[in-house]
């Protein structure tokens, strides 16, 4: 028997746009205003929910920090892992939810607080795992963007992160205030060594990366759509990064998956040229991301000597430094400067647009709507 014709999707939820990016990412330099604006004061109520007494009614001390999360979640605890290190003095590790259930929070030390991130606060591995870390006597905290979500039920303390106008759409605005959030939490833990007035200086100055933001945004559109519609032939696409830019390289290829559909995925500088540099085709698109800071030097020479294996390069870089580059490198510009733990929120909105001239050459729609038997949710 002939199988019968698949039935067209009719729900409009399911016909999303990709323009649906192009709209976050526009979004993106006013939220990180409002964030740095709420956020401190839910910050703080949501630590000092931790980090008071414990059950024999001593002070709670943590002597680290796990970051839990899946996808754009656990990207964001990538970004944010050296703002603990560096900002709070707290060593940080970044576990994806079923290895920290299944694995990591068996070895957990007293003292660990465990955050879960969850945009939505549902994801059933990072709830598993807060239940998991709470019954072994850990502290935890949750950030998602809903006050009565599950994960603002079961964790310890929470942190709200929701904005005003959600609408369905590949993670944009999300991911930026999960980071956002990682990262004043990060400046909260550091007050309590480096103090108040270091506090407050420390986020004014997160506070104007949002100029830079907004200079960017509007800056890489055309060169990052530009490419992303030059690559319909690619069958993977690579991003680079290395320390809070690996978080960025992973969160931008899971906009190239989930928003045009095409493989892609985030890798250390250094891993990739190790063993990916080997793999076909020879002319298989990567991007590099070079901020200023510890692995900029390696960046330039990776994107130079890629170039040099016949592969297609762009450059995410501070535009006043792209001059000397080869003419072969796509330059997507990023504009305004910013420590390096607060770098991530600088270099990533290109990623959106990247996806949307790729989708958009493409004909295809976010988590692949566009199929006749509808997206590919389950």
């Amino acid at each position: 028997m002939t199988a019968p014709p698949p039935t067209p999707v009719t729900n409009p939820v399911d016909a999303m746009d990709s323009a649906v990016l192009v709209r976050q990412s526009g979004r993106l330099a006013d939220d990180l205003r409002a964030l740095v604006g709420f956020l401190p004061e839910r910050v703080d109520e949501a630590w000092r929910g931790v980090s008071g007494r414990d059950d024999a009614g001593a002070d709670v001390t943590f002597r680290s920090v796990c970051l839990v999360g899946d996808g754009d979640s656990l990207h964001a605890g990538t970004a944010a892992e050296a703002a603990f290190e560096q900002l709070a003095g707290l060593p940080c590790e970044v576990q994806p939810a079923q290895r920290f259930l299944g694995y990591h929070v068996r070895g957990a030390e007293p003292g660990t607080l465990v955050v879960a991130v969850s945009a939505s606060g549902r994801t059933d591995r990072v709830l598993q795992g807060v239940a998991r870390a709470r019954a072994r006597g850990l502290r935890t905290l949750g950030i998602s963007g809903s006050a009565t979500s599950p994960l603002a039920e079961d964790a310890d303390a929470h942190i709200t992160v929701g904005l005003p106008d959600p609408e369905p759409s590949p993670g944009v605005r999300t991911h930026q205030a999960s980071l956002v959030a990682l990262l004043l939490l990060a400046l909260r833990a550091g007050q309590t060594t480096r103090g108040a007035d270091w506090a407050a200086r420390t986020r004014a100055e997160l506070l104007g990366v949002a100029d830079g933001v907004a200079a960017t945004e509007a800056a890489v559109r055309e060169p990052a759509r530009g490419w992303g519609g030059t690559l319909t032939d690619a069958p993977v696409i690579a991003v680079l990064g290395t320390g809070p830019a690996e978080g960025t390289a992973c969160y931008a290829a899971a906009k190239v998956v989930e928003g045009a559909g095409v493989l892609a995925y985030g890798r250390d500088l250094e891993e990739w040229w190790h063993v990916e540099r080997f793999a076909a085709p020879l002319d298989a698109p990567l991007v590099v991301l070079a901020p200023p800071g510890h692995s900029r030097e390696r960046a330039l020479e990776l994107a130079e000597r890629a170039l040099g294996l016949g592969r297609r390069v762009a450059l995410v870089t501070p535009a006043e430094e792209a001059g000397d580059l080869d003419d072969r490198i796509v330059v997507l510009p990023v504009h305004g400067t910013a420590r390096e733990e607060f770098a991530p929120l600088l270099y990533q909105p290109f990623a959106a647009h990247l996806a949307f001239g790729l989708a958009c050459a493409l004909g295809r729609s976010p988590f692949q709507r566009h199929r006749p038997t509808g997206p590919a949710l389950r």
